[in-house]
C-alpha cells in the first residue's frame, strides 16, 4: 500500500474516531475491505463483508439491550431490523464518503445505479476490518456506530409507520377482520439500485389501498405500507402506531 493511500485510511479512521487504533494490521485490513472484487486483486471485500454482516447484528443487538432494556421484544425485532439495514449501512456509507476511498474495477466504476448498494457493502466489510483489526473486540464497533443508531432509533420509534408499515398495517387489517393486506408488486425496471426499481400495491379489502417505490421488492412494500398506515392516521387519528415505544 502507498502512502498516498494508507494517510487516506488514517484519515478515515479518524473521521470515525478510531485514530487510536492505527496499526499495521487495521490499515492492511481497512485497505482490503475497501478494495471491490471488480479491481481484480487477490484479496477484496467480500470475506470482512461476510464477517461484518455478523457483527452488526450482535453489536445492534447489544446496543438495543443496553439501551431500551424495557422496549417489548417485537419492537427490539423491527428497531434492529432497521439498525442494520442496507440503507441505513448506505447513508452511513455515504456520510463517510466511502466511494472516495473505494478501489472499483472499469465496469464498478461506470455502474452509478448500483452506488447505494456499493456503500453498504462497503460500510459492511469496514465493520468486518475494525472488529478484526483490534482483536475482535466490539468496543470500536460500538464506538463509532452508537451515536449514528441513536439518532436513527430516535426517528424510528417517533414514526414507526415509516419504518415498521407493514406489521402496524396487518395488526390493523386482523382487528378490522379484514384479513391480510395484499400487495401486488410489480418491477418496472432492470437497474440496480434503482429507487424507482419496484412498484407496490397494497389493498386492504374495499377500504383501503396505497402505493410505494422501492429498489427492492421489500423496500417497495415497506413503503406502500407506510404510506397504508399514514392515511390510516388521517382517517382515524385514534390509531396509536406507536404504543411499542418504552414509556
Amino acid at each position: 500500500m502507498d502512502s498516498t493511500r494508507t494517510i487516506k485510511l488514517l484519515e478515515l479512521l479518524r473521521e470515525i474516531g478510531l485514530k487510536e487504533l492505527n496499526n499495521a494490521k487495521l490499515l492492511s485490513l481497512v485497505d482490503e475491505a475497501l478494495t471491490h472484487v471488480s479491481a481484480g486483486r487477490s484479496k477484496n471485500f467480500e470475506r470482512l463483508e461476510f464477517l461484518g454482516d455478523a457483527v452488526l447484528r450482535l453489536a445492534a443487538t447489544e446496543f438495543i439491550d443496553h439501551h431500551y432494556p424495557d422496549l417489548p421484544v417485537g419492537s427490539c425485532s423491527n428497531l434492529r431490523a432497521q439498525l442494520v439495514s442496507d440503507r441505513w449501512l448506505a447513508q452511513l456509507g455515504e456520510q463517510l464518503q466511502l466511494e472516495s476511498f473505494l478501489v472499483l474495477g472499469p465496469k464498478a466504476q461506470g455502474d452509478k445505479a448500483a452506488r447505494a448498494t456499493l456503500r453498504a457493502d462497503a460500510t459492511e466489510a469496514l465493520i468486518g476490518a475494525i472488529y478484526n483489526g483490534s482483536s475482535n473486540n466490539l468496543e470500536p464497533v460500538h464506538h463509532w456506530l452508537t451515536p449514528h443508531w441513536q439518532q436513527t432509533t430516535a426517528e424510528v420509534l417517533a414514526s414507526p409507520h415509516r419504518f415498521n408499515g407493514k406489521t402496524i398495517l396487518q395488526e390493523w387489517s386482523q382487528a378490522e377482520g379484514l384479513g391480510l393486506p395484499d400487495y401486488t408488486t410489480r418491477e418496472q425496471s432492470s437497474r440496480h439500485g434503482d429507487p424507482e426499481r419496484f412498484h407496490s400495491q397494497v389493498q386492504v379489502g374495499t377500504r383501503l389501498n396505497a402505493n410505494g417505490l422501492g429498489r427492492s421488492r421489500k423496500e417497495a412494500e415497506q413503503n406502500a405500507a407506510a404510506e397504508a398506515v399514514q392515511s390510516l392516521q388521517d382517517l382515524e387519528p385514534a390509531i396509536d402506531s406507536s404504543n411499542d415505544a418504552p414509556h
